[in-house]
């Protein structure tokens, strides 16, 4: 009893699961934190098609938004965008989630941060000459900082789109296994 006057008193719930000669305390949080995430092959190739078709999609209606009527050019537009959304999510965010389900990492949360840091890191460095590292033309010097601001709102825009597709990859790869 005294243990689990220490865990209640630590602000945590103690439990007692009794397993013939011992009696183990544990933490409720420490029970929750159990759920173990499990992803098949199938259920991946799923998702990369899915998130390869919603980034298609999102292709699709940053051309509505800028006026774009004709079903031919959209229908290309959300064909390329889906081809090189899938490239993106194989190359970049592929071995970055493989490092994050390897940790144990595997929560809809982390498939968030994933897609929104990827996103945001590409688009901003697109948008900046890689990072500066580049060379970039001379007018654009007086103007950097401009730039960069601009840079970053419009990859924002996009990181949330991002981090919302990797929730809906995750929720196709993986299951809770109980």
């Amino acid at each position: 009893m005294a243990c689990a006057e220490t865990l209640d008193a630590q602000g945590g719930e103690a439990l007692f699961y009794a397993n013939r000669e011992r009696v183990v305390i544990v933490r409720e949080s420490a029970v929750r934190a159990l759920h173990v995430y499990e992803a098949t092959l199938d259920r991946v190739g799923l998702a990369l098609a899915m998130g390869s078709a919603l980034g298609g999609a999102l292709v699709v209606a940053l051309r509505l938004a800028a006026g774009e009527r004709n079903p031919m050019y959209l229908t290309g537009s959300w064909l390329l965008g889906a081809v090189f959304v899938a490239i993106g999510i194989t190359a970049v965010v592929g071995p970055l989630w493989l490092v994050m389900h390897v940790a144990g990492m595997r929560r809809a949360r982390h498939a968030a941060m994933i897609g929104a840091l990827a996103a945001l890191a590409i688009f901003v460095g697109a948008q900046t000459w890689g990072f500066g590292m580049l060379e970039m033309p001379i007018m654009d010097n007086r103007t950097w900082l401009y730039v960069w601001l601009s840079a970053i709102a419009t990859s924002l825009v996009l990181a949330v789109a991002a981090a919302l597709i990797g929730v809906i990859m995750w929720r196709i790869a993986y299951r809770r296994q109980l």
